[in-house]
């Protein structure tokens, strides 16, 4: 688990500038101008591609659903006056993170400090990650689907712990699945971008998995080589790096947080678009089509963000995981004792 530490760096006027603008007469002071003058253009790399190079991360989107609360009907994003409280809020919070000491009668866990997470830096304006449909909900399973194994849930329900098949593939170091990589979590969001002639590459902070996109109109593999992170082709649009994935191994990861949840089937299909929009913003989209899963496909959407001093962190999961031994070792244990029992 990294550390993260942010602040925001201020733009800093020079008193020769200001003295230049005083000096200009009011009427030519064109304001529409100016703005159009210092506007945002996009990059490009040496070899002519749009430039989305980077280290991006979703932790402003940390803590919001996936699908939207029912007394927010259609409406995406959140009102001023709720902005301003959730900015609040994380004030707050960010205050609390610099306590090193608790109250002497306050419960404590076992865990780390709470400043070992990672924080949002604003509030993020959607009220949930579903995008599409308008009501920001997730389809209706398909009838096939809704008794499909899940191991645990984003609720933390514990698996019946059985066998180490029955946890799931990210609890054990295995994968969280494209969609559950990119998901913002309590930390390890982060997304390095890097590009070269013909190839973008992105590598997840989190169980470190790398994807190599071909950009050079290359058919998909064959449908009997899959994997759990599929097979991705990307193309151009415009400014929009637009990646489709299909091949993926089924019934492994869902598209939810960490891969939780319930497992979408081999004939999952995702695409992809990255569209960068200011100097440390971009826009994320991804479409889950699976007609073994859901009744129809749907859009998740939310900004990655660049932040000063952002990296990803060596993420070491299985190296140091003991949770799979201790836990089935304890549910042999509770079984040995209910035996004794009888």
């Amino acid at each position: 688990m990294g550390f993260r530490f942010a602040g925001l760096i201020s733009g800093i006027t020079t008193a020769a500038s200001i003295l230049v603008i005083a000096s200009q007469p009011l009427v030519a002071q064109a304001p529409k101008a100016a703005l159009a003058a210092r506007a945002w253009v996009q990059p490009k790399t040496p070899w002519g591609d749009p430039d989305l190079q980077g280290t991006w991360t979703g932790d402003d989107c940390i803590g919001t659903p996936l699908n939207r609360p029912a007394k927010f009907g259609t409406r995406l994003n959140y009102t001023e006056q709720e902005l301003d409280e959730r900015e609040k809020q994380i004030e707050k919070q960010h205050e609390n993170d610099l306590v090193e000491t608790v109250a002497p009668d306050a419960r404590v866990g076992t865990g780390p400090p709470n400043h070992w997470g990672e924080r949002a830096r604003r509030p993020c304006k959607q009220t949930s990650l579903v995008v599409d449909p308008p009501d920001g909900q997730t389809p209706a399973l398909v009838p096939e689907a809704r008794n499909r194994p899940r191991g645990e849930d984003a609720n933390n329900q514990n698996p019946k712990a059985d066998s180490w098949e029955d946890f799931s593939y990210y609890i054990r170091c295995i994968s969280r699945g494209v969609v559950g990589s990119i998901y913002p979590v309590v930390y390890g969001n982060g997304q390095q971008i890097v590009q070269s002639p013909g190839y973008v590459d992105i590598m997840q902070e989190m169980v470190h998995e790398s994807r190599v996109i071909p950009l050079d109109g290359r058919p998909h593999a064959s449908a009997n080589i899959r994997s759990y992170m599929g097979d991705p082709r990307g193309h151009w649009e415009g400014n929009t790096l637009v990646v489709e994935t299909t091949n993926f191994l089924g019934y492994k990861t869902s598209a939810s947080a960490n891969g939780w949840g319930i497992p979408l089937s081999d004939a999952l299909r995702l695409v992809e678009r990255y569209t960068r929009v200011g100097p440390n913003e971009m826009r994320y989209e991804v479409t889950v089509d699976d007609p073994k899963t859901y009744v129809r496909s749907f859009k998740i959407g939310f900004p990655l963000t660049q932040e000063p001093g952002y990296q990803n962190f060596e993420y070491a999961c299985h190296e140091g995981n003991y949770a799979m031994f201790d836990s089935l070792s304890g549910a042999r244990a509770k079984e040995k004792t209910a035996a004794a029992g009888k």
